[in-house]
């Protein structure tokens, strides 16, 4: 998959360094993966909550930030949409960010 775009990822965890690491991995593990629907994600991260609209919502740092993202699974494209805390993520709609 490619993931648009990786500088989001990189603002983020140089403004909370405590995820950069699992930010990193979330990474290099999407861009390996061929996903073609939603349950290839729920094998591979068995936490993450599907949307409708091919949106998915992953947990990082146990559940401490929250990464919203829109995937086109014939393209192989994940957008991310939001990422931010766990606190941030309850004061907006997932579905419509």
């Amino acid at each position: 998959m490619r993931v648009i775009a990786k500088r989001t990822l990189r603002e983020y965890w140089e403004r909370n360094p405590d995820c950069e690491q699992q930010l990193l991995a979330w990474y290099r593990e999407v861009s390996k993966a061929e996903w073609k629907d939603p349950n290839q994600i729920k094998e591979q991260y068995t936490t993450a909550s599907i949307l409708k609209n091919n949106r998915v919502v992953f947990n990082i740092c146990g559940n401490k930030y929250r990464l919203i993202v829109e995937i086109n699974y014939p393209r192989k494209w994940v957008f991310i949409l939001f990422i931010g805390t766990h606190k941030e993520y309850d004061t907006i709609d997932a579905n419509t960010i």
